[in-house]
């Protein structure tokens, strides 16, 4: 883990805590990173609920809300689908700020439409959403590990501006 995720995820905490809010998330492609990355701060207990690694549709749907009409119609790697996972954790873990990600990390699975390498993020902050899709590249790690990261240095900024 990078020194600049144990710092970001500092600065997440005292966010959080100030606002005595609640953190969770749902991860596909990164099966649990982020939540580590969470936990391996000392005190996380205070503001991380816990996480969701959702890596089947069937999970999207069954324990996040996922419509099957969002996954049958834009997939599980879309705005539409994250955008659902974020909301479906925000009920499930009852907290507050969660962030969703879901994305194609290789080295198959591709499409032309969607390439390895593309993720999709969301971050619902109490009744605000936002979603965005990057383009990582390198191996199967690589990609992985960048999608932890962007995740959580958006999430910083947005605690930071819409908090």
């Amino acid at each position: 883990m990078a020194t600049s995720d144990k710092i970001r995820v500092a600065q997440i905490a005292e966010q959080l805590l100030h606002k005595k809010w609640r953190f969770g998330t749902a991860e596909s492609c990164t099966g649990g990173m982020i939540a580590g990355i969470c936990t391996s701060l000392p005190g996380s207990s205070r503001w991380f609920e816990g996480g969701i690694v959702s890596y089947s549709n069937a999970m999207k749907e069954n324990l996040l809300n996922v419509k099957r009409e969002t996954l049958e119609e834009f997939g599980a790697v879309s705005e539409q689908c994250v955008a659902e996972m974020a909301r479906g954790t925000q009920f499930s873990l009852n907290c507050e700020v969660t962030l969703s990600v879901s994305g194609i990390a290789g080295p198959e699975g591709g499409s032309a439409q969607k390439p390895v390498g593309t993720v999709c993020f969301g971050w619902a902050l109490k009744d605000q959403l936002f979603q965005e899709t990057k383009q990582f590249s390198g191996n199967r790690e690589a990609i992985r590990e960048q999608a932890a990261t962007y995740a959580l240095a958006k999430l910083a900024s947005l605690l930071q501006h819409h908090g």
